[in-house]
């Protein structure tokens, strides 16, 4: 792990509206209770801080970012410090003249998202109409000379549609295609039974991707990424806790990763009361779970703690009520058979999981799950 490290990639997450309402999204369950969101100054001066610091890639979230007034301003800002930039987007209040603009001003990247392949089923989880419009701006991007990059996010009511998610991708041209299998935080975390898929629709997701990966070699790349529950091994989380990557969530709170604010004992810094550097540098909940004096056992003596930097505290915290353990989806965790019994009961109850209805996201139940 690096000694000194340095906030490379820098998640702006610059509001927590949005029009959807997707009962996997990674927003904090009580949203809706959160501040005030940062001003145009602020998120201008968070840019500075950061390039000076040397982020480079630059990627601009939410809820919905173009929600925001501000993000040409944010856009242009970014291009004149030398970011990599990227909007991240359901593109749900984006038309083709503000996708021109945006290439005029200096993105250098949007990326897509797609709930599912038809309207009917995109539409449902989206909880708005989105699907076709979501097309048109699709072509709106590729036509203005940007990467086609499209992100499905994947689950048990879509995953046996994998093979026509490609075929839209390809009938789109796209660049590139990200499979993304719902990881267990957030809203995910609520439906996670219902959610869940099973592990013959994995493998069969895998082996059509790779049949696609064969066709359409050197023409689209594509990322197809398994959810953490069917692994051995964790992956290695945000590359180490504080050690590249800063989120900076819409009220100014400065994180190590966009799902560590849950994290209990830890108080993290915000951005109007702190610079960049003092954050990440003197922080005491960016150094926290910095190197490897804080690892219990078996990961203190894990040789392969420099490589999965013991997994992702998020998980941990949420699966056992400790976030110093190890990640219980490795199966050298003293906690592993937790992650099984979540399998296996989701297996056991599917038909009850079936009818289980999804709690969507948005703020009357972001209000509802927030009471104590």
């Amino acid at each position: 792990m690096s000694d000194s490290p340095r906030p490379l990639w820098l998640l702006a997450e610059l509001t927590y509206a949005c029009p959807l309402q997707c009962p996997y999204c990674s927003n904090p369950l009580d949203f809706a209770a959160h501040g005030a969101e940062l001003s145009t100054e602020d998120w201008l001066r968070v840019l500075r801080e950061a390039r000076t610091m040397g982020a480079t890639q630059l990627g601009f979230s939410g809820g919905e970012p173009l929600a925001r007034r501000d993000l040409d301003t944010l856009i242009a800002e970014a291009r004149k410090l030398g970011y990599y930039t990227n909007l991240i987007t359901s593109a749900v209040g984006m038309d083709a003249e503000r996708v021109a603009r945006f290439r005029e001003i200096g993105l250098d990247h949007i990326q897509v998202s797609f709930q599912a392949s038809d309207a009917e089923l995109n539409d449902l989880i989206a909880g708005t109409t989105s699907f076709q419009h979501k097309l048109d701006m699709a072509r709106a991007v590729k036509a203005n000379g940007f990467p086609m990059v499209l992100c499905f996010v994947l689950h048990r009511d879509n995953m046996d549609r994998v093979d026509d998610l490609l075929e839209l991708a390809k009938s789109l041209n796209a660049d590139y295609v990200e499979l993304a299998t719902t990881q267990y935080y957030g809203w995910a975390w609520v439906n996670r039974d219902r959610l869940m898929p099973t592990r013959e629709q994995l493998e069969e997701a895998e082996q059509i991707t790779n049949r696609f990966r064969e066709e359409r070699a050197g023409d689209m790349k594509i990322y197809y990424v398994v959810p953490d529950y069917y692994e051995t091994r964790p992956k290695p989380c945000m590359n180490g806790w504080g050690q590249m990557f800063l989120t900076i969530a819409p009220d100014g709170t400065a994180l190590p990763c966009h799902a560590a604010r849950q994290l209990p004992g830890l108080s993290f810094p915000n951005v109007r009361d702190a610079s960049i550097d003092d954050i990440w540098h003197r922080s005491g909940a960016f150094n926290h779970f910095r190197g490897y004096d804080w690892m219990k056992e078996p990961c203190r003596s894990c040789p392969e703690k420099t490589k999965d930097f013991g997994g992702c505290r998020c998980q941990a915290y949420m699966l056992t009520g400790d976030a110093a353990n190890a990640d219980p989806v490795c199966d050298k965790s003293p906690f592993h058979d937790r992650v099984l019994s979540a399998i296996d009961t989701r297996d056991q109850r599917l038909t009850e999981v079936v009818e289980k209805p999804l709690v969507f996201r948005n703020p009357k139940n972001s209000r509802a799950l927030s009471q104590p």
